[in-house]
């Protein structure tokens, strides 16, 4: 591994490392914009120029490599002056859009020039000008007047999607990035090149003059729209308008882990989260006595199902757990059980339709904590029912109460028949979810569970990562997690466990971590942002 010097500090880095990264490990920024650490080297932009002793001219960082005894030097005032020339370059055309652009707030067009222009402006023939605001594909528009030419997203499309739609067109101060005829950019990860465009170039459709940025709240979380658990930024309007009364959530950012998704996020999960304000969300309990269901208060659902719990002989309880609950949540459905003695537990549900998977990041299992279920244990016990046992029970009107986590059975990959049939003559059915749908409509009792966006807990990823995500928001109307609902109907039932008197998602966590091998050692703190592996 070289040793080298920067800005006067001695620093160590990989063979192989180039300028800009090996700056960042000596502490210190090298501004650049076609650098980006997992796309090619282009040297395009030429503002990452630093001196570098006994080289008679300042080298770009990006693709100059640490070597044993180099000096490097990014503050002298060659180099600054260096800087100010290309800021000066790259804003000759560009137009004052600051006002009405959405980067504005995080563009590095913005912050580089603070940092590093301030410069007197000579420009006084009128600008080039491009087409804006073109549509290239679902999810980005395009303005080609703001582009620098950094090319980040046509190497994004080159390199990792593999599907190269985008291109650079035309030459001298006429170039700029377009499609290739016949193509739009809607590959499946194309709202990538959103993120990684450093000035307001490639903007986000569905976030377009929704907010700006500096009103946004940003929460460290996972997505929860495949088993790969990707890492996102929730950011959050704490100032909605008026007109955006329901959208709480703004857009969700990758955040990277080297270990799960990297840099990167499928326009899926991205888009993923309409439904946590969606007008199907559950706010309030709910209880049908016949008819139409009435909200109620929990001072009223809870001992309503308590009290039809303690009338149940256990093997004529189901509990039908989902996998997009948390390990938290899991784990106090599965002491419950115990406590109660229901054997018939499962979690695995058929799903409608077959999920699509690649061979990047989306995983077929459109389920966040399957691997959480199974290790937590959340299986039938010796003689209890499995899924499918559970319903065929109730078809046979065995079961006197079904409880339902998330489920909507009636789009699973039983026939719809069957499953209304097991609804209809089960004596007791609860649904416990975010969002109503079909079964949630014919539940006797309905408790509204709070998003994952509005609690906090932890995942276990396909690979056996257990990573955490925090609240960014708090939970609509009266929803609680499910943790909390469990965690009070366990108490009010008797059960002296200390999952029943928790009152956090991390007392809960430390109980499952203490109880279970292959959590065991792990605590929130240690999880960190970046999730551990559970033991083998």
């Amino acid at each position: 591994m070289p040793k080298l010097t920067i800005n006067g500090k001695e620093v160590e880095v990989p063979e192989g490392t180039n300028l800009i990264e090996a700056a960042k490990a000596a502490g210190a920024e090298v501004p650049h914009y076609c650098y980006h650490p997992a796309l090619s080297i282009a040297g395009q932009c030429r503002l990452c120029m630093v001196d570098i002793d006994k080289v008679p001219r300042p080298q770009i960082a990006c693709n100059t490599q640490a070597t044993e005894g180099m000096v490097v030097h990014t503050e002298t005032e060659r180099v600054l002056e260096t800087r100010r020339s290309m800021m000066e370059f790259h804003l000759i055309n560009h137009p004052l859009d600051c006002p009405v652009c959405d980067q504005a707030g995080e563009c590095f067009l913005q912050i580089y020039y603070m940092k590093h222009g301030l410069y007197d402006p000579r420009m006084v023939d009128e600008k080039v000008h491009k087409p804006k605001a073109v549509p290239i594909g679902p999810h980005v528009m395009l303005d080609a007047e703001r582009c620098i030419l950094c090319s980040r997203c046509v190497r994004f499309c080159d390199e990792i999607t593999h599907t190269g739609e985008l291109g650079i067109f035309q030459r001298g101060d006429q170039s700029e990035i377009g499609l290739f005829p016949g193509t739009a950019l809607e590959n499946k990860y194309s709202g990538n090149v959103i993120d990684i465009c450093p000035v307001g170039a490639l903007t986000d459709r569905d976030f377009r003059f929704q907010v700006r940025v500096w009103y946004l709240d940003t929460a460290k979380s996972v997505c929860n729209g495949c088993a790969r658990g990707c890492n996102v930024e929730v950011h959050t309007n704490r100032h909605r308008p008026h007109h955006n009364q329901g959208r709480r959530v703004a857009r969700l950012k990758p955040r990277f882990n080297a270990e799960v998704n990297q840099w990167w996020l499928c326009d899926e999960g991205r888009y993923g989260f309409k439904w946590v304000d969606d007008k199907s969300r559950l706010t309030h309990p709910l209880h049908r006595g016949g008819g139409e269901g009435a909200e109620v208060s929990w001072d009223r659902a809870l001992p309503e199902l308590v009290k039809r719990l303690q009338g149940c002989p256990p093997d004529e309880v189901g509990l039908l757990a989902s996998p997009k609950m948390s390990n938290e949540d899991l784990w106090a459905l599965r002491r419950l059980a115990e406590h109660l003695g229901v054997r018939n537990l499962d979690f695995r549900v058929p799903p409608g339709a077959p999920g699509d998977e690649d061979d990047f990041l989306i995983r077929a299992d459109k389920n966040p904590n399957s691997r959480g279920a199974e290790l937590i244990g959340v299986a039938p016990d010796p003689g209890g029912r499995d899924a499918a046992g559970i319903l065929r029970a109730a078809r046979e009107r065995r079961l006197k109460l079904l409880w339902i986590f998330h489920h909507d059975l009636a789009a699973s990959g039983w026939p719809e028949a069957e499953v209304l049939a097991a609804i209809e003559n089960t004596e007791t059915v609860i649904f416990q979810g975010t969002n109503a749908n079909d079964i949630s409509a014919r539940a006797h009792l309905v408790l509204p569970s709070a998003a994952y966006v509005e609690t906090e807990g932890t995942f276990t990823n396909f690979q056996g990562r257990v990573q955490r995500f925090r609240t960014a928001i708090p939970p609509l109307g009266e929803s609680w997690p499910d943790w909390m609902i469990l965690s009070v109907v366990g108490k009010a039932l008797g059960a002296s466990d200390p999952v029943f008197s928790a009152e956090r998602a991390e007392q809960v966590f430390n109980a499952l971590a203490a109880a279970v091998p292959a959590f065991g050692g792990m605590t929130y703190r240690a999880l960190g942002d970046a999730g551990r592996m559970v033991t083998a």
